[in-house]
């Protein structure tokens, strides 16, 4: 099979983040203050990315910070700010939360395409360098958390060396031939577990599952056997990896970067897409954008 969109998207992403760590500065005005309390909503990856910053922004001290999927938003609750991601800018549900809290709070847009969004938002960052053909959302999605995060005065200097080195390195065949896959994070990579997932389930059609780590004993690690492997993002809970290892199933962990860690999982969702003759730039019952009518 040709190389996929998915595949020039994923490798490029090093060069996204430098980017995004550059306009951090440059935007820093129109990203949330210290102090306000925001909200961050998304559907799906754009979900997934919001509950990982939310979760960074209020650990460093910075607010008060909730994620929501955009259709989940409790109308009655009040917010300094509202920060949306929608890497197509035409999201259903993103569009019609903007507009029915339209002069009720300021709205922030993180997009890829800001043409149809902009209307309907006060601010919007057009992080179009970083759009994507393929179906399956990689480089925008991890763009958009390596520019929050260097707003949160986070140094990614190591992360970009470690994900470069991550499209490169040789990946275990025990991992690339898995029947099913499950992911665990802490804090913050709680949200890029669950994404990793849904990269699985999308491109590959893997049996994946998400979770923070510690909960993972609490009746998901049933399911750990041999051909099956558990994915650590982060640094693991004490034991957890022996625990796993004694089912027979395999543990991935390192010491990544979670988000250059990400990549590696993006990496090895391909794979498997292609060792199955799949094509992750138009996966089965998936769209770019889920716009209803």
């Amino acid at each position: 099979m040709s190389r996929s969109f998915m595949d020039e998207e994923i490798a490029s992403q090093p060069d996204c983040w430098r980017r995004a760590a550059e306009l951090a500065g440059a935007l820093g005005a129109r990203l949330p203050a210290p102090g306000r309390r925001v909200a961050v909503v998304g559907c799906g990856t754009s979900r997934f990315i919001g509950e990982s910053y939310a979760v960074l922004r209020e650990s460093a001290g910075l607010g008060y910070t909730d994620a929501f999927a955009a259709s989940e938003f409790p109308k009655g609750r009040r917010y300094d700010e509202l920060l949306a991601i929608s890497r197509s800018g035409t999201t259903t549900e993103v569009l019609r939360l903007l507009e029915s809290v339209r002069g009720e709070m300021p709205t922030t847009v993180i997009t890829g395409v800001p043409k149809e969004i902009a209307p309907v938002s006060d601010t919007v960052l057009d992080l179009s360098f970083s759009d994507e053909r393929s179906v399956v959302q990689t480089r925008f999605a991890t763009t958009t958390l390596a520019l929050l995060r260097s707003h949160l005065g986070e140094d990614l200097t190591t992360a970009i060396r470690q994900a470069e080195q991550a499209l490169t390195e040789p990946v275990d065949d025990a991992v690339r031939t898995a029947s099913q896959f499950t992911f665990l994070g802490t804090g913050w990579t709680v949200g890029i577990a669950n994404e990793a997932a849904l990269k699985f389930r999308e491109a590959s059609l893997s049996w994946t599952e998400s979770y923070p780590a510690w909960e993972y004993r609490h009746g998901p690690i049933s399911i750990s056997e041999p051909g099956r492997v558990t994915w650590m993002f982060g640094a693991a809970p004490g034991g957890l990896a022996e625990d796993v290892r004694r089912t027979g199933a395999t543990f991935v962990d390192g010491d990544l970067d979670p988000l250059a860690d990400l990549v590696r999982a993006q990496r090895v969702a391909g794979l498997i897409a292609a060792d199955r003759g799949l094509d992750p730039d138009t996966p089965r019952n998936l769209t770019r954008s889920v716009v209803l009518h």
